[in-house]
């Protein structure tokens, strides 16, 4: 069975994401129904969220990493592979990161510059090394790292830096 930690990590999960999906739904559940301008036939969103899960993706579109407003960035259910971008750091508005379920095997040290992030869901992925500025995240409350087969030498150094109260699942 899970330990009470795990129980409430789980719990607190589903219950921001569910939160999450139905302010989504909401509002339109895909960025396509938010204000866009069009560039060359590439649609950007100008929301705060973007959800592109479920979605097929085997490499992230270029948008994504010019929109540096966004909030919330759903990346999940995809066949992501490799790391996401460096460039990920330039979203220092960003909150909350779901990149569970893809194919994914790194995770950028840039990472660590989103200083309001709040939400890093990199569950079932390939990831085997952490970088050591995840402990950066002075803002995080969740950390979901489960179905993963990272360094746990790396998750101890980035907890010594992590805020004492961040919630990580690991199982």
């Amino acid at each position: 069975m899970y330990s009470k930690k795990t129980l409430i990590s789980l719990i607190l999960i589903s219950f921001v994401l569910g939160a999450l999906s139905l302010r989504m739904f909401n509002k339109g559940t895909n960025v396509k129904e938010n204000k866009v301008i069009q560039n060359e036939d590439v649609t950007v969103p100008k929301g705060k969220i973007i959800n592109l899960s479920g979605q097929g993706l085997e490499k992230l579109p270029s948008y994504v990493l010019s929109t540096t407003s966004v909030e919330e960035l759903n990346l999940s259910n995809n066949k992501l592979t490799g790391a996401v971008p460096s460039e990920i750091g330039k979203l220092t508005s960003l909150r909350v990161l779901n990149a569970s379920n893809n194919l994914m095997t790194g995770v950028p040290a840039e990472v660590g510059k989103l200083s309001n992030l709040e939400i890093l869901d990199l569950s079932n992925n390939k990831l085997t090394g952490l970088p050591y500025e995840l402990g950066n995240l002075k803002k995080l409350k969740i950390l979901n790292l489960s179905g993963n087969d990272y360094s746990k030498q790396d998750l101890g150094v980035i907890k010594k830096n992590l805020p004492s109260s961040v919630t990580i699942t690991v199982d």
